[in-house]
């Protein structure tokens, strides 16, 4: 088909908020048309009594490494590490020594880095590698993890903490406790629908129809559409998303008069199916088969990784 024919691909980034913009700007610049709408929104969650002392068992070295599995959750926890490592010098140090000492937090174990941004949160702390390094998977997902010599080296009556957010990682937990290790796990934020994600949807959804229903040149002219690619990054994420789209595609009254009936026709309907997807990991990808969609498993969420997606998709 003539390419002059083709309309520009259309990409669904549902990332929160606060990670979005690295992906749409690399996506924008590689001529693609880019809708934010995110699916996940990121709430701090209270800090316990019980998140205070699984931060001191680590200071003093209980466990063999910490995950961090987000920027989010890295700087929640550098947040809580900071004031517990002022609390400790203010007891047996001067003012002056005490802020000394907080210039660089000296880490007491090995420290897991899930993601290049992960990563970059740390690096931007003053932290004392001297003893323990900061490292990164190759791959930035469970299976990565577990090859990593500090994790594939875990034995029975090991312990290991987690910084992440409410859920998550059950493929890392699951096969690490089957082994006899101990996980503890700090959740410094839970993951929510943010209330304008329907509303985002229908909007678009709106307009998407429209403007592909005034598409009425002779059929042998018609530009090529192709479905709009979602890109999703977590389980949470495909459930909010499919629930939204569901919910859009279901008429509010399903009675037989004219005006839900006319508001319902097929033409005016997208569904699960009417999309493609990019996802991550294989659990993701998984679920997304189960329902037999289209879609194409990514192994980190680098831009480029997920354009190279899309790429190949076309």
């Amino acid at each position: 088909m003539d390419q002059s024919l083709s309309l520009p691909q259309v990409v669904i980034n549902t990332r929160p908020l606060e990670r979005a913009a690295p992906l749409t700007h690399h996506l924008q610049a590689a001529g693609l048309t880019v809708v934010d709408m995110p699916m996940l929104s990121l709430q701090s969650r209270p800090i316990t009594d019980n998140d205070r002392t699984l931060m001191r068992q680590w200071l003093t070295g209980d466990y063999k490494a910490l995950v961090i599995v987000s920027p989010t959750a890295a700087a929640a926890g550098l947040a809580v590490w900071q004031s517990l490592v002022r609390e400790l010098k203010s007891q047996g140090s001067t003012a002056e020594e005490a802020e000394t000492e907080l210039e660089t937090l000296k880490t007491p174990s090995p420290i897991i880095a899930v993601g290049a941004a992960t990563a970059a949160v740390l690096s931007r702390a003053k932290l004392d590698t001297t003893s323990y390094r900061v490292r990164q998977p190759e791959v930035a997902n469970n299976e990565g993890m577990l090859a990593m010599p500090e994790i594939k080296t875990l034995q029975a009556g090991d312990k290991l903490l987690i910084w992440r957010g409410l859920g998550g990682r059950r493929l890392l937990v699951d096969t690490l406790q089957a082994r006899g290790v101990h996980i503890d796990s700090i959740a410094w934020y839970e993951r929510t629908m943010p209330t304008e994600a329907a509303t985002q949807y229908q909007q678009w959804r709106q307009e998407f129809l429209l403007h592909r229903s005034t598409q009425v040149v002779a059929p042998s002219k018609q530009p090529k559409q192709s479905k709009p690619i979602v890109v999703i990054s977590s389980g949470t994420a495909f459930e909010h998303w499919t629930a939204i789209v569901t919910a859009a595609a279901t008429p509010l009254t399903p009675q037989s008069d004219s005006v839900a009936a006319s508001s319902v026709e097929p033409h005016k309907v997208l569904t699960l199916s009417d999309f493609a997807y990019v996802v991550l990991g294989e659990r993701l990808a998984n679920m997304v088969a189960e329902q037999q969609l289209s879609h194409w498993r990514v192994e980190d969420l680098a831009p480029e990784t997920i354009l190279a997606a899309i790429n190949a998709t076309n």
